[in-house]
């Protein structure tokens, strides 16, 4: 389909932002604010600031089945549930129903996604870490799959730029292996967590806990205010859409500043599946898109192409983007894209009770936890394994529910009483790059005649090491600190998916011949096409990535609207 004349006009821009999700508005926000005329394509329907966020102020008892999942949905949902958290009542609106949008499995991957104006920016865990020098350099130094082609002084500035701008609350604690950032105060943690700090650092040397680095406003800054975001309620609700603001989201932030500039247009509803390249040109000059309700084809041109719409769909549609430069998929002269898929393990871990300090309490329902940042092959450690975890957790207090209170008003009275402490910890381990596993497109169709995708991934045989030593080592901490009835768990059956930080399917490199992407996330042979979510990483460190997204869009953007300047796109 070819559209000519005052309709091709119509549909031309500056550029092109493929997907709404976390780095997709970031590339909306930083190409307007830089004068471009910029068209956003979502998939998905719109979810509106505030107004969408439909059940952001119910209580669990609002929801017919007090929140669960029930049986309909989990056939619906059935990779979603997978999660443990996703597809109940609260949040399922913002899922997708797995049903109608199927893939296929060779080994099992979980794949969760969210297809909507902000994408998965309204469903993430907020978890906001630096990467650190070593995280850049680890391939290299080990021989394991290609050497990043930037470094962490490429994007410590952007880092700067991006916190910001997003606002993460944080507390600086001067470690190479958590790089400090801009932070608004930190929140505070409960008696037992610092507890747990205290006991930690003393009987580990070594090792360190803050709390966690996450994108909540505690203190907004003027900028913030301007766009309508306020400081975290502690509601613990976000999953729902924040209708404060106070998480960082599409909606809440770059959205609204992208609009600002009345530079944006946002389309709903627009399927894009594959990029139109010129070989005349050397270059691309728009992308192919159906409309998920009509199912209508149309075509939109740029000058430059943001692709954005996750790890997964994003090497989908440059799988189906042929040419006679391309003819294996755009950039993909190497045979790596879709390949070397990557995400966190986790799963693996251990939990604990703890006596006293029943006379403490905490404040709200805080919407963030405790890290521990990786310690392992890190200084003088040294294991069986290459790489590291980091562990993610909390502490609380039970309800107080008497041994021989089974109904009754003493029953009904205890529920409102605070009982012991209890703590829990689950580590996020790094997964290394293996181009074995993969995604491919197959034959057969979904509802729209797009090929439907079939994943081959599994963890490896580090990462098995690795989650053995991620349960003991929490196991030891925990009762090092007093914990009784600690219980370590490692659970075999969590796939690949289930962290849902997908990396790896379009790799940066140094050569055309062993990766998709250059140092500036060009696709090779299209250098104005960039692509900037999780497709690019060419390893995963054991931090959450999203804000290594957001660092790698606001570089590339820069780089790409300079380039654009100089003519040389």
């Amino acid at each position: 389909m070819n559209i000519q004349g005052k309709a091709k006009e119509q549909n031309t821009f500056d550029a092109i932002v493929v997907g709404s999700g976390v780095s997709g508005g970031w590339a909306a926000k930083e190409l307007t604010e830089k004068g471009l005329r910029v068209l956003m394509l979502e998939r998905g329907n719109h979810v509106e600031h505030v107004s969408g966020y439909r059940d952001m102020m119910k209580e669990s008892w609002d929801f017919p089945h007090r929140g669960r999942v029930d049986k309909k949905a989990a056939e619906e949902y059935w990779a979603v549930k997978r999660s443990g958290y996703a597809a109940n009542e609260e949040n399922r609106f913002l899922f997708v129903k797995d049903t109608e949008h199927p893939y296929k499995e060779k080994r099992r991957f979980d794949w969760i996604r969210g297809y909507q104006t902000g994408g998965r920016s309204l469903m993430w865990g907020r978890q906001s870490y630096r990467w650190n020098e070593r995280d850049f350099t680890a391939n290299l130094e080990e021989g394991v799959g290609i050497d990043w082609p930037i470094r962490y002084s490429d994007l410590a500035p952007w880092y700067d730029y991006v916190e910001k701008f997003a606002g993460i609350s944080g507390q600086k604690e001067g470690l190479d292996v958590l790089p400090d950032g801009q932070f608004q105060p930190p929140m505070e943690m409960t008696c037992v967590e610092k507890h747990f700090k205290s006991e930690l650092e003393k009987n580990f040397p070594g090792r360190h806990l803050t709390i966690g680095r996450v994108a909540h406003l505690t203190q907004p800054t003027e900028e913030q205010t301007a766009l309508g975001r306020g400081s975290c309620q502690f509601r613990n609700k976000c999953i729902r859409g924040c209708p404060y603001g106070a998480y960082f989201s599409t909606q809440s932030a770059t959205l609204p500043a992208a609009k600002k500039t009345e530079n944006l247009t946002l389309i709903n509803d627009k399927i894009v599946y594959q990029v139109i390249y010129d070989d005349e040109l050397g270059k691309a000059t728009g992308v192919r898109a159906i409309d998920q309700n009509t199912k209508e084809e149309v075509e939109y041109f740029a000058k430059i192409i943001f692709l954005n719409a996750s790890a997964l769909n994003t090497a989908w549609i440059m799988m189906q983007s042929t040419s006679s430069r391309h003819p294996n998929g755009l950039g993909n002269a190497s045979d790596q894209l879709g390949r070397n898929i990557m995400d966190h393990h986790l799963s693996s871990g251990a939990s604990g009770q703890i006596e006293g300090f029943k006379d403490q309490y905490y404040y709200g329902n805080r919407p963030n936890g405790i890290y521990i940042p990786r310690f392992t092959n890190w200084g003088s450690d040294k294991r069986d394994f290459l790489r590291g975890f980091g562990y993610q957790g909390r502490a609380g207090r039970s309800r107080g529910i008497p041994v021989d209170a089974t109904m009754g008003v003493e029953f009904k009275e205890s529920l409102s009483m605070p009982g012991g402490w209890y703590m829990g910890i689950g580590g996020f381990g790094e997964t290394l790059p293996d181009e074995s596993n993969r995604m491919t497109l197959t034959d057969e169709k979904d509802q729209w005649g797009l090929p439907v995708i079939e994943f081959d991934a599994w963890w490896g045989e580090n990462e098995q090491k690795m989650r053995v030593a991620m349960r003991d080592e929490a196991v030891a901490m925990l009762e090092a600190a007093g914990f009784t009835n600690v219980n370590g768990y490692k659970d075999e059956e969590k796939s690949p998916g289930i962290g849902i930080h997908e990396m790896g399917t379009a790799r940066m490199g140094h050569e055309e011949k062993s990766s998709v992407l250059n140092k500036h996330n060009q696709v090779w042979g299209a250098p104005n096409v960039f692509v900037t979510d999780g497709a690019a990483m060419t390893s995963a460190s054991c931090v959450n990535p999203s804000l290594t997204y957001m660092a790698l869009t606001a570089r590339a953007a820069d780089f790409a609207v300079s380039e654009m300047k100089k003519g040389n796109l």
